[in-house]
């Protein structure tokens, strides 16, 4: 038998007594109907040929399989599905082998577990991160890597997600050898031919013993649904410990009923549809028109201008980017501050067991240290990361419009300020452009690229493609006082103030939006992230203030004295010897009470459901007047920016997904409800106003794109 039809995405080919099966679907192999129906089509073809002794499944390219075929989400599902091509594999009396190269992910992982061998090449990832979309696997993941690896390495892979290498596959018995080749096909034939050699049996996963020792795993899998348990609204999670339960106690064939009874009501969650926005999401933020007329400009070696926490971080992103970095600071003392502050982290993960003194001494022979802006003269692109204010910064960058070299991109981390009026500032402002990190700048995934009126369509592209190089989220906003996500946030968070002066206290606030699905509330996070960052926005702000607004001066009363959260030990709660979880503060509730005799409010109470009503109508509220003026491009980079830069729960899809949940009529009547007592905050937005009248969504604007 010789099949090599290059227009199918599954080929054939004998070689001696061994079918080789290749996957040939680009870019990453992905499980698409053709596919499977390839896979099928290639076992059946297997069993009825005598010249076949055994088969390799192997991906063309990089990948093995790296899991769905994306683009056949939400239509229908078609035949043959997933765990009936496993059921095939793994029913092959001829022996399977799976040479994984690359990605095994998802179904891609349970391909290979259904076959009886697998070998695996250096740098190949395997592990089932359904969780992600809010599923667990579904074609037997769930029976047959507990029975392979035991129920708490298989927990762990499917409840994380995360991808596992080739060296801990090998030692927990997910694959059975690693290949010493470059190349798949070659490593996956040689290991066939060997084990036609040796007689090698078929070895069906279902039959793995890894389970044997009933007690360890029945304990593995209670630990588990603890854990899934403190998780706030990821219905998955508990499932997928239920799978994990059936592959204990029932036989195989019933465990895998169980499993697809499970996945089941996993896809119909509304938790699923939320997660899978935020996927499509995260991907669709990264087209942008700039990108599609311009090309990056390189970027090889880069400046950071400031040595603070924020400058520090993103320093550290360049460094595990693999770039070199030259930091500048203002004298010799902030340099080793700085120097000082980028080592904090590495030797964070050193005392962690992440990483080794060597490999700290690798990175940092790429960092440098300068108070000369002259040492940047080279160098292709620059973050200034210095003090918000503007004429500090427009002092650095009159350096850098001297010093760096033409074509130089030009950037400043700024969280509000008016960057129009930075570019503006030097003679070349088409090279300017805004990179909003978020703190820690090194952990935290979102990355807001601002973008100024004159700044250069392939800057734009380069700053897109410095997020991918950093693994960021990217989201595009025009100039605007706190771009997309502090001008939403400056809004919710009056709604809590006027909440909190009208009878909420901060502390139930801060538990509706937790129990909502937030890790934090908003006056927990004005304590971690420091009241007094709070406190000079809105003295700055203060000029520009409608007189007629109202304003809670309760945040006010409390920096004032000097307590501004974790770091001096109170804010909003005490925190007690350093501790970072606070308790409720009788003399913060004492502030209140008299604030609100003050302003003559008298106080009412407020359900947990009324909380969670005003503080998302005014996000949503907000979002969309962002949206409408073009700050946003499209709702999803409002949700991208919640999701990964605010806390907001993932498997919510952000707030503008939410609202299109909740049905934005039911969002705009809140809003003209509320507005009964303030029509100057709340004042619909006339894009909401516009999508109810027409009865769409939000998410019809993001499909108009």
């Amino acid at each position: 038998m010789n099949q090599s039809d290059n227009a199918s995405v599954v080929r054939r080919e004998l070689h001696g007594r061994v079918l080789l099966v290749t996957i040939d679907h680009p870019p990453v192999n992905a499980l698409s109907a053709d596919v499977r129906a390839g896979l099928a089509a290639a076992m059946d073809a297997a069993a009825g040929d005598d010249q076949v002794g055994a088969v390799v499944i192997v991906g063309h390219g990089k990948n093995f399989i790296a899991g769905a075929d994306i683009r056949e989400f939400g239509k229908p599902p078609r035949e043959p599905f997933l765990p009936e091509v496993c059921r095939r594999i793994e029913s092959s009396v001829k022996p399977v082998v799976a040479a994984i190269a690359g990605a095994a992910l998802g179904g891609g992982l349970e391909i290979a577990l259904s076959a009886h061998y697998r070998i695996a090449l250096k740098g190949a990832k395997l592990g089932l991160p359904e969780v992600a979309l809010g599923l667990l696997p579904g074609s037997g993941g769930t029976q047959r890597l507990p029975r392979l690896v035991g129920a708490k390495l298989a927990l762990d892979l499917m409840l994380s997600g995360r991808h596992m290498g080739v060296d801990a596959a090998l030692d927990a018995g997910l694959i059975d050898r690693v290949g010493d080749s470059a190349d798949a096909s070659a490593a996956g034939l040689a290991y066939a031919n060997e084990l036609l050699a040796s007689g090698a049996p078929v070895r069906p996963t279902r039959d793995a013993q890894g389970l044997a020792d009933r007690a360890a795993a029945q304990g593995a899998i209670d630990e588990a649904r603890k854990t899934a348990a403190k998780a706030r609204g990821l219905l998955s999670l508990g499932r997928i410990v239920d799978a994990a339960q059936a592959a204990l106690d029932l036989p195989f064939e019933q465990g895998m009923a169980r499993e697809r009874e499970l996945f089941l009501e996993c896809l119909a969650s509304p938790q699923r549809a939320g997660l899978v926005h935020a996927f499509f999401a995260e991907r669709e933020s990264a087209k942008v028109p700039e990108a599609r007329v311009a090309q990056p400009r390189p970027f090889a070696s880069i400046a950071v201008i400031g040595g603070g926490t924020m400058g520090a971080g993103i320093a550290v992103a360049v460094l595990d980017a693999g770039l070199p970095v030259i930091m500048i600071e203002r004298d010799d003392e902030s340099i080793a501050r700085g120097r000082q502050n980028v080592e904090k982290v590495y030797d964070g993960l050193i005392k962690k067991g992440r990483l080794t003194p060597e490999r700290k001494a690798e990175i940092l022979a790429r960092y440098t240290g300068s108070t000369r802006y002259d040492d940047i003269r080279d160098v292709d692109l620059v973050i200034e990361a210095v003090f918000e204010e503007m004429g500090v910064k427009k002092g650095v960058f009159a350096e850098l419009d001297r010093v760096c070299k033409p074509g130089a991109v030009i950037a400043t981390n700024t969280s509000y300020l008016d960057i129009d009026e930075i570019a503006n500032s030097i003679t070349r402002p088409q090279d300017v452009i805004g990179l909003h990190f978020f703190s820690p700048a090194n952990i935290m995934k979102l990355l807001e690229i601002v973008v100024p009126a004159k700044v250069a369509p392939d800057v734009v592209a380069t700053a897109f493609a410095l997020a991918g190089k950093l693994r960021k989220v990217p989201v595009r906003a025009k100039v605007c006082d706190g771009f997309i996500g502090n001008r939403i946030l400056a809004v919710y968070r009056q709604s809590a103030d006027y909440m909190m002066e009208d009878g909420a206290s901060p502390y139930q606030i801060d538990k509706a939006l937790r129990d909502f699905g937030f890790a934090m509330g908003p006056f927990q996070v004005s304590d971690l992230a420091g009241g007094d960052i709070g406190w000079a926005t809105r003295k700055r702000r203060a000029a520009t203030r409608d007189p007629n607004a109202r304003y809670v001066q309760i945040a006010d009363r409390i920096c004032e004295r000097g307590w501004f959260g974790q770091k001096t030990g109170r804010g909003y709660y005490l925190y007690p010897e350093g501790s970072r979880t606070g308790q409720p503060d009788p003399e913060v509730q004492a502030i209140i009470d008299a604030e609100r005799k003050r302003a003559g409010v008298t106080p009412r109470s407020f359900t947990d459901e009324e909380i969670v009503r005003r503080y998302m109508a005014a996000m949503i509220n907000e979002g969309a007047n962002v949206v409408n003026e073009g700050i946003a491009l499209r709702p999803l980079d409002v949700d991208v920016t919640f999701v990964h830069g605010y806390g907001f729960p993932r498997w919510r899809g952000g707030p503008m997904k939410y609202a299109d949940s909740v049905g934005l009529d039911k969002v705009l009547a809140d809003i003209r409800e509320f507005a009964k007592e303030d029509a100057l905050f709340w004042k619909p937005s006339p894009l909401l106003e516009k999508l109810v009248a027409e009865g769409k969504d939000f998410d019809s604007l993001n499909r108009a794109q």
